[in-house]
């Protein structure tokens, strides 16, 4: 069933149940019109299916693509204040993700479901009100750590309206608690927009590596309970064989073929957002294109950390920081260029290259994973789907909660990240070689890493993850997870450029972009872009310096800002903290 048509059925329920009673003869008896009244409602199977097709509108839908514009990998237009270090309290009650209404929905529905005798049904749609509970409450405590637990709905004189915070312990236990009875009662089927077991399986997984390594990393009692429980749901997942990685392509074009796609199928996506031309629309399209809208760019240091296609380190190269762009993009990890434009770039449904531009991009590393069709890329004309869970994340789960743990092998990657390296032709990852040879380079990145026997192998597999599921609104939580917040402070630049005047970046021998301080009279006809560095800064690699007259684009030269003691958190609004006294504000936020 598609997405449009779950909430238009539930619509149409709602509204149905509304008319209906318009013929009661005692009119202060009716049902409510603008909610469902359960002595009216929760009676047949249908009653639950409608309820809890309401609860789909909490799942996330365009964030998805574009939430690591607020990280270290995609530099946007206007960085977020998140990554400049800016975030203040905000002031209105509910307010800055402090906010419960969806709550009352799933414990509203949970305390009524139970009045209909379909007892296949109860299980089913009890097991998806608890997987969105469980989703509601992870949510909360990844941006605010302890937040208070509610299982009921309250009234408006009941004392836990204005409770303390619970223990992120008390509150996790709880929400593995409710994706243990979501995977028990939900079945077992493959329906790409709608909750299955495989959901709240890969939901789990996530659930679990993110507590896990957060407690890890912070030092929090309890992480190996939460990386066992990551292992165990991602195994459970990949045992499945319900699912493998798309392949439609070859290794060349399966990784960009998957995103850009109009429509999804169920060989890889577990559940997708549906998007379909006059019933619902998106605008990802135009803000990848727009040089004004999104002007998205890839971080230097992102694409830094594809490997070189025979599974060597491009910087273990001695002059990596200097590489023109069309060198750097030679030989490397296929998944680089079906992520951003390489010098080949064709965007689909072409049969021509597509012509160097570097106004619409930040960094000049252009972002092309999701990019339709040329005929999406108008204001609200995407169509495509967004993937919201997909298999490919099990597998880095299971390998990363078992390096953690220190019980990782070589059979575990093999069946794990070795299956997405085979995907695009890339070598397996070795177990023994990653430990005994920790690179450099990501070890400068990820300071807080693990420091055991399992050091080198975990580095590899955050630069899979990274890689693999680059800009699927994971890195922000990624980083918060490793207490690796300072790494938001390192340089976030582009394109390096040896100096003014013509550069090739398509290897045909012809300039496409012309760098200047003012006047382009000498540039070459064939020039495309033109980058005045006055205006757009150059950052020598070396020395750091600023407004240099040769280096990489530097679109963010004031740097990222971010607070070891408060950042990890997010703040209560002030309102709220007014209203309940027993709630006590994160620390060091004022």
């Amino acid at each position: 069933m598609k997405m449009n048509k779950v909430i238009l059925y539930y619509i149409c329920g709602v509204a149905g149940l509304a008319s209906l009673s318009s013929c009661n003869k005692d009119y202060l008896d009716r049902p409510s019109e603008d909610q469902v009244e359960a002595p009216y409602f929760f009676n047949t199977a249908k009653d639950l299916e409608v309820a809890t097709n309401d609860f789909y509108t909490m799942l996330p839908g365009t964030e998805v693509y574009s939430d690591d514009a607020a990280s270290d990998n995609l530099m946007p237009l206007n960085p977020a204040n998140q990554v400049k270090g800016t975030r203040i309290v905000p002031v209105a009650s509910g307010s800055g993700g402090w906010s419960w209404g969806n709550l009352r929905k799933i414990n509203y529905f949970l305390e009524n479901y139970h009045k209909v005798k379909d007892e296949a049904a109860k299980a089913k749609y009890s097991g998806i009100a608890r997987f969105y509970r469980a989703l509601f409450y992870y949510d909360k405590v990844k941006t605010f750590g302890d937040v208070p637990w509610y299982n009921k709905v309250l009234g408006a004189k009941d004392p836990d309206i204005y409770k303390a915070r619970d223990s992120r312990i008390l509150v996790m236990d709880s929400v593995l608690a409710d994706l243990d009875y979501a995977i028990a009662n939900i079945p077992p089927e493959k329906q790409m927009y709608l909750i299955t077991k495989h959901t709240a399986l890969l939901l789990k997984a996530r659930v679990a590596l993110f507590e896990g390594t957060f407690r890890k990393y912070h030092q929090i009692e309890g992480y190996q309970k939460f990386l066992n429980e990551a292992v165990s749901a991602s195994n459970e997942l990949i045992g499945s064989g319900a699912y493998t990685l798309y392949s439609a392509g070859g290794t060349s074009a399966a990784y960009r073929n998957l995103f850009a796609r109009d429509n999804q199928d169920n060989v890889e996506t577990i559940l997708a957002a549906d998007y379909q031309l006059g019933l619902k629309v998106q605008n990802l399209a135009y803000t990848f294109t727009s040089a004004t809208a999104g002007s998205y760019g890839l971080t230097k240091d992102m694409v830094n950390s594809y490997l070189m296609n025979d599974g060597s380190r491009l910087t273990d190269k001695p002059n990596y920081q200097t590489m023109s762009y069309y060198q750097e993009m030679q030989n490397r990890d296929p998944r680089l260029t079906q992520t951003t434009a390489g010098p080949d770039f064709r965007v689909n449904g072409a049969t021509s290259n597509e012509p160097v531009s570097l106004n619409i991009t930040t960094t000049g590393y252009r972002l092309i994973k999701a990019l339709p069709d040329r005929a999406q890329w108008a204001t609200s004309a995407s169509v495509f789907d967004i993937i919201i869970f997909r298999y490919a994340e099990a597998l880095l789960v299971y390998a990363e909660a078992k390096a953690e743990l220190g019980t990782l092998t070589q059979a575990d990657l093999d069946l794990s990240i070795n299956k997405l390296r085979a995907r695009v032709g890339m070598p397996n990852l070795n177990l023994a070689q990653a430990n005994t040879n920790p690179d450099p380079y990501l070890l400068a990145q990820y300071v807080n890493v693990d420091k055991g026997a399992n050091k080198g192998v975990i580095l590899e597999i955050r630069r899979e993850r990274r890689i693999e599921l680059f800009n699927e609104g994971q890195r922000w939580d990624d980083l918060m997870r490793w207490k690796e917040g300072q790494k938001l402070t390192q340089p976030m630049v582009g394109v390096y450029f040896s100096g003014t005047g013509s550069h090739d970046f398509t290897g045909d021998g012809t300039a496409d972009v012309f760098l200047h301080t003012g006047s382009t009279t000498s540039a070459p006809a064939s020039v495309t872009s033109f980058i005045n560095i006055n205006q757009r800064t150059l950052r020598n690699p070396v020395t750091g310096q600023q407004n240099a007259t040769s280096g990489n684009l530097d679109p963010f030269p004031q740097g990222g800002g971010f607070d070891e003691n408060r950042d990890y958190y997010a703040p209560i609004p002030s309102e709220d903290l007014i209203l309940n006294k027993k709630l006590i504000q994160n620390p060091e936020w004022k």
